[in-house]
């Protein structure tokens, strides 16, 4: 009888252990009784200007149970917020909005620290507690912004230059945007604190505004407008008559080789296709190429006048919006984007500047094409190349031959399609054949900003 009472007493014994286990694991397991702190998120790269509220997300399994926000300066600290929510969310969104003596505050640096406890009942109840310091520089002050000197004018179609200098010690970026989207990037120019860029005023936009934009990483913002005379020009409108023959003869060719879509076999279409699809995935490659422009600074921009072909003549012009009919019936448009010159068959092209070959391959409807790079953002392109005689990477000197003439491409007879590009927006390249408007409008700007900064130095 003992033994069996020892033996039931055990047994009750190692329930009971059993039982105060499996209590305690669930009580572990048990989302009441979570173990990870809240987490802190202030939405900050290390700057604070004092304007935009600062955004801070708190978050927890358990709940928030209460959380402090404080400002420490220098001098004191200062409680920003203190809370301990009714309603226990998961997540709590602040936005922190500087005490109206920060704006007078003189600190360069300020911590912002944030404790949050959560709903847990682990730590004998007393939850899971999370406290983080943020360290952040103050900026209350814009970049500053000065023009020095720019074009007196811009043509539609054609180029112009700007130099402005900023000042920020915590400058981010430095941009000059447009009314049209486009965002012309700045070179260093001649000492520290000034820049340079060339503008374009695309032949497709009626209108063309520039602005210097500075940023600094506090998110103050200067704006500088360039105050440049608009001149207005109005370029050739063609209406062309497509005809069965083109139909059957170039447009088939160029199906057979450039269509990924065998499908399209109507002539109109496969028209339109060329004239649209192909030139837009052509000129989206010309355009990625041509608006890099280099980081490093620059000084000097010695461009001359340039004359590609010798003895050559113009067989169309820049600008012309061309229209497209099949027997009366408007089909398709697009604009030529560059002088067509003509001389002999497979006649030596010899730029008058020298420049990197950016590219030299072939593009679709432009046929064998190199690309050259002549510095601040410039560039010049010749289409329909019958054969090229550089590469990607060479340095071409001034009067090198660097191709010849041809009809590889969307091209009906031999000639060079010469383009000019500014930060990859097509130009009118007769600004750049003439040395009198390099001059008085690209050169004088930029000796006369050389003349200022040297005053100033």
């Amino acid at each position: 009888m003992k033994r069996r009472r020892e033996s039931s007493s055990s047994f009750g014994i190692l329930f009971v252990l059993l039982l105060l286990a499996g209590g305690a694991y669930y009580l572990y397991q048990s989302p009441m009784f979570e173990r990870i702190a809240p987490s802190v998120i202030l939405d900050t790269n290390g700057y604070w200007n004092f304007k935009k509220p600062l955004k801070l997300h708190i978050e927890d399994t358990s709940g928030i149970k209460a959380y402090k926000v404080l400002l420490k300066t220098n001098t004191k600290e200062t409680v920003l917020y203190s809370e301990m929510p009714i309603t226990r969310s998961t997540s709590i969104n602040i936005l922190i909005n500087p005490p109206r003596a920060a704006y007078s505050n003189k600190d360069k640096e300020i911590k912002i620290i944030v404790v949050a406890q959560d709903a847990s009942k682990w730590n004998f109840l007393n939850g899971n507690q999370t406290m983080k310091e943020f360290q952040l520089k103050i900026d209350k002050k814009k970049p500053e912004l000065i023009t020095i000197a720019h074009s007196y004018k811009i043509n539609k179609g054609g180029s112009a230059v700007v130099v402005f200098k900023v000042s920020d010690e915590n400058l981010k970026e430095i941009y000059i945007d447009t009314n049209f989207g486009k965002k012309f990037t700045p070179q260093p120019f001649y000492e520290e604190g000034y820049f340079i860029s060339l503008l374009a005023w695309p032949v497709t936009e009626e209108a063309f505004r520039a602005t210097v934009v500075a940023k600094d990483y506090a998110g103050n913002i200067s704006k500088s407008y360039i105050p440049l005379y608009l001149k207005q020009k109005n370029y050739k409108i063609s209406k062309i008559k497509i005809s069965d023959r083109f139909l059957k003869g170039k447009i088939a060719e160029l199906a057979e080789r450039f269509f990924e879509d065998k499908e399209i076999t109507n002539p109109l279409e496969q028209f339109k296709f060329v004239n649209e699809n192909v030139r837009a995935k052509n000129e989206k490659l010309i355009h990625e190429i041509t608006s890099k422009v280099p980081s490093s600074m620059i000084s000097t921009f010695n461009i001359k006048k340039m004359k590609p072909l010798k003895g050559a003549v113009v067989v169309a012009t820049f600008g012309d919006h061309r229209k497209y009919f099949y027997k009366r019936k408007y089909i398709s448009e697009s604009y030529h984007l560059g002088l067509d010159l003509a001389s002999t068959a497979q006649a030596d092209i010899r730029p008058q500047n020298s420049g990197d070959v950016v590219f030299s391959d072939f593009n679709g409807l432009y046929g064998n094409m190199p690309i050259l790079y002549h510095g601040l953002g410039l560039y010049t392109l010749y289409g329909h190349c019958s054969s090229v005689s550089v590469s990607e990477g060479d340095f071409v000197n001034a009067n090198q031959i660097i191709a010849r003439t041809g009809q590889t491409g969307y091209a009906m007879g031999d000639h060079l399609h010469f383009g000019v590009l500014v930060q990859g927006i097509e130009v009118r390249p007769a600004e750049w054949m003439d040395q009198t408007w390099i001059d008085l409008n690209i050169k004088k700007i930029i000796n006369e900003a050389k003349v200022i900064i040297k005053k100033n130095q």
